[in-house]
């Protein structure tokens, strides 16, 4: 068993050498090429971080404009509804049910209007987000290419060194 044990241990310290041994020795035009690929990759997620930051912020502020708008909205909405309830509270009693049903028609037409601005203001938020996964995805496509590039030339440099 030991005389295995043995035989096992040096065929693994013989293919460590042999593998230490084949190791390439890295040529300068492809210290160069590594360099230049490092330095275009971190450009290019620097640049991909920059686009992501700019979407978010698109969509921050689209976020922020729609809730602006609805909040405008409800409160136009509120305000006619106060209106035509003032009018009914004021109304004779014997004008006071067609001056009621003017007042809930008002309300549904307030209602409506704020449902409608609502909707809107939604369908522009996600109109930016589209667009803004849309910036990120090509931003990440473009980097992996830049990394895939990168990586070509440092092959390339190495395939023509040995």
């Amino acid at each position: 068993m030991s005389k295995l044990l043995a035989a096992l241990i040096a065929s693994l310290l013989a293919s460590v050498a042999m593998a230490q041994a084949s190791a390439p020795v890295a040529t300068p035009a492809v210290t160069k090429a590594e360099a230049k690929a490092d330095k275009a990759d971190a450009k290019a997620a620097n640049s991909e971080a920059k686009t992501d930051a700019k979407a978010d912020e698109k969509v921050g502020k689209a976020q922020a404009k729609a809730d602006k708008k609805k909040a405008e909205a409800h409160s136009d909405a509120m305000k006619d509804k106060s209106k035509a309830q003032a009018k009914v509270d004021k109304a004779d009693a014997e004008d006071k049910g067609k001056v009621a049903a003017k007042a809930e028609k008002k309300a549904a037409d307030a209602n409506a209007d704020e449902a409608k601005a609502g909707v809107k203001a939604d369908t522009k938020v996600a109109k930016t987000k589209a667009e803004a996964h849309a910036d990120k995805a090509k931003a990440a496509i473009k980097t992996e290419k830049t990394k895939a590039e990168g990586q070509a030339d440092v092959d390339k440099a190495a395939a023509k060194s040995n």
